[in-house]
């Protein structure tokens, strides 16, 4: 199976043929169009434009296949998401777990998440400047449930720092590399939304994010400790292009690099998806208080080639990890 992120950011007509999704356009701008894609090895379908129209068939077999889709506003932030509802066979068992936990648990497991966050900033400043700037030692200072607030010293100090200009502002109107890292979270947490799914968790009772408004409160709690592979993905970008430059279709496919590119994890190569659902069902057993910590990787290095063959490195297929989950 392939874990492939579709995004429409042009307006179009979707439908279901023969378990394909059919993208189509108006004749004008209709060149190579309609363009087919198994709803098998949709992860993700990210809608961009206000004039798509699409079936309720097209919502329900991408649900059924295990993918998510996701509304996108005008500053690429998620509206909307649908998530599948029956991807665990212990999920109401679960969500039951999730209601019960206590106070120590989720400040606990708050803990382990701003750990392993701030670690991996500090990681990647390592890699891209030659310097964690105290952020790995920080890391190990966190208390439970970050008392000292230490999760947001970390980014006054790491904002300033990782793209290499001090006057850099994340959150600002400014229309600068705000805008790739809104798009790349927003990617990232319809695939961590999608493993908490899988892995039997409902993504709306967080650990520490608690907005009565957000529906995905959990999926931003986890997803914490994988932003920084959406920063480095940007940092890369703003190396050769300009930072405020134009918005399109070849900048979001470089940042969907981030979710859909493979990474090293304990000497295999493996997509994101299956180590963002591993960390989930690790999540899972902390709950259910099976285990004590959650499974969650370090700063997760890009699989190049000549890398993966110099450490012989193993690839995991998706389908195998599902089989590996389901006999654990």
């Amino acid at each position: 199976m392939i874990d492939r992120i579709v995004e429409i950011a042009n307006p179009a007509r979707l439908s279901i043929r023969d378990a394909q999704l059919v993208i189509e356009r108006s004749k004008e701008e209709q060149l190579t169009l309609p363009f087919t894609t198994p709803v098998s090895e949709i992860a993700v379908l990210l809608l961009a434009h206000p004039q798509i129209s699409l079936s309720q068939a097209v919502l329900s077999r991408i649900a059924e296949a295990g993918g998510s889709v996701v509304t996108i506003d005008g500053n690429f932030l998620p509206a909307s998401m649908l998530l599948p509802v029956q991807s665990h066979f212990i999920q109401t068992e679960r969500f039951a777990k999730q209601m019960e936990m206590t106070l120590p648990t989720r400040k606990r497991l708050w803990q382990q998440i701003v750990r392993a966050k701030i670690k991996a900033q500090g990681e990647l400043l390592k890699e891209l400047h030659g310097n964690d700037h105290g952020l790995i030692a920080m890391a190990a200072r966190v208390r439970t449930g970050d008392q000292g607030n230490l999760e947001a010293q970390a980014a006054r100090k790491y904002w300033g720092l990782v793209f290499g200009n001090s006057k850099f502002r994340r959150g600002s109107d400014k229309a600068d590399q705000n805008r790739h890292l809104d798009y790349g979270y927003t990617v990232l947490r319809a695939a961590v939304a999608r493993a908490l799914c899988a892995a039997g968790l409902h993504p709306s009772i967080g650990l520490q994010h608690k907005n009565r408004y957000d529906a995905f409160c959990l999926a931003a709690d986890v997803m914490e400790p994988f932003r920084p592979l959406v920063d480095r993905r940007v940092s890369q970008w703003i190396a050769k292009e300009d930072a405020e430059g134009p918005f399109d279709s070849r900048t979001k496919i470089w940042m969907i690099g981030a979710t859909t590119s493979r990474y090293l994890l304990d000497r295999e190569e493996r997509s994101l998806f299956d180590i963002v659902l591993r960390t989930a069902n690790s999540l899972a057993k902390c709950i259910a208080g099976e285990t004590r910590d959650p499974e969650i990787p370090n700063l997760l290095i890009p699989c190049v080639e000549e890398v993966t063959m110099r450490r012989g490195v193993r690839r995991v297929e998706p389908d195998e990890m599902r089989v590996g989950v389901a006999a654990g």
